[in-house]
Parts: structure tokens; sequence; C-alpha cells
């Protein structure tokens, strides 16, 4: 069995504003106990303008991330057949401060 990837620094893969009150929604790839793990997390804006974390969200495995995209595109596309989303909620591609 080959030996997988490690990551020595966090890898922010995206970045989206959750509301109005400042938080967003930040996705990093990192290290948890030497193994890589994806982490979905709230932030909150400090009052110098920086992310801070908070203890909302989601931490999985990398070898979970197939599931969890599968199980997202499941939803979106159950919320596209409902009519929970129309054309002007699908976000255009913009992330939150970069």
């Amino acid at each position: 069995m080959s030996r997988r990837a490690t990551l020595s620094e966090p890898i922010e893969v995206a970045k989206f504003w959750k509301n109005r009150k400042g938080e967003a929604i930040i996705v990093t790839l990192k290290s948890f106990e030497g193994r890589p793990i994806v982490d979905i997390r709230t932030h909150f804006t400090t009052k110098e303008g920086k992310f801070q974390p908070t203890t909302k969200g989601l931490a999985l495995m990398v070898l979970r991330l197939p599931d969890l995209a599968k199980a997202i595109n499941k939803a979106l596309a159950r919320a596209q057949q409902l009519g929970l989303l129309g054309a002007q909620d699908e976000p255009a591609h913009s992330d939150a401060a970069e």
C-alpha cells in the first residue's frame, strides 16, 4: 500500500460568506494527529478584520471527501428539483474577502 501525502501547512480551498454578520465558511485541507482532514468551519470577523474559527463546523478524514461531495451534490439536485433554488439563488463565484 502506498503512503499518503502529508500536509505541512493548512491549505485554504474555498471561502464564502455565510451571512451579513461577517461570518464566513472556510474550507481547509490540513493535518490532524498526522492524518489529512478536510475542515469546513464557520469563521467570524474580528475588529481587526481577520477571520477566526468558531467551534461550528465539520472535520472529516480526506478519505470521506468523495462521500461528502456526493451528498452535497444530491442535496443540491434535490433543492433544485423542489424549487428551493432559483437561477438568482445560485451564487456566482465570489469568495469572501481574499
